[in-house]
């Protein structure tokens, strides 16, 4: 092989080693950081897949480019190689939006749980109480102060036990959905790795 094959060569080996590797290490951790729910890190690991991903184009063409100086590129292995990496490229651009997902489930998850669950019936409950304190009786009520159809502690759980159940399915929905998405990015991920692996054996197998 001449020089400039080999420089070719080794420029297909380093982007190898440095994009597949990182972005297989950020698509492997994802799950966990998922289940952790830590944002910081997410955010981190989905910016990574990205640049990575978009990286690891350099694979195909150094490869591409080296197969054509050595008059390989219309073996079958070649193109078969070629065509699965283009596939993982695909899957690459799956796992990643299916992390921005997770995060913005997340993100919700957060955004629910931090507002308080009786703010929405603030105003109600100000307004019986100005009610009350006014002194305005209703003509049907007891003079007891207890309703004509229930025990006096009826009416005053009802307000305090509502947002919370109204609160429980949109803190729910969104840990759902994260966790629908880390099981995606761990199974498309795997598939991804898996193909690699065949594309690597390719190309020890037939150089």
């Amino acid at each position: 092989m001449s020089f400039s094959q080999h420089l070719v060569l080794w420029l297909h080996v380093a982007f190898v080693i440095f994009t597949i590797g990182p972005v297989t290490l950020a698509i492997m951790s994802t799950p966990r950081y998922i289940r952790k729910r830590d944002l910081r890190i997410l955010r981190y690991l989905t910016r990574m897949t990205f640049i990575f991903a978009v990286a690891s184009l350099g694979v195909l063409l150094a490869g591409y480019a080296l197969a054509s100086m050595i008059s390989t590129a219309g073996k079958p292995w070649i193109t078969a190689s070629a065509t699965l990496f283009v596939v993982t490229i695909v899957l690459l651009g799956l796992i990643n939006r299916d992390q921005r997902r997770a995060i913005k489930a997340l993100e919700a998850g957060v955004a629910a749980a931090a507002t308080p669950t009786g703010a929405s019936q603030a105003p109600g409950a100000e307004a019986a109480g100005g009610e009350a304190g006014g002194g305005q009786v209703p003509a049907d009520q007891p003079p007891g102060g207890q309703a004509a159809d229930g025990p006096a502690g009826a009416g005053d759980s009802a307000p305090g036990t509502r947002p919370h159940q109204a609160g429980e399915p949109a803190m729910a929905i969104p840990e759902q959905v994260a966790s629908v998405e880390r099981g995606r990015i761990a199974m498309i991920g795997g598939v991804t790795t898996l193909i690699w692996l065949v594309i690597l054996v390719l190309m020890v197998w037939n150089s």
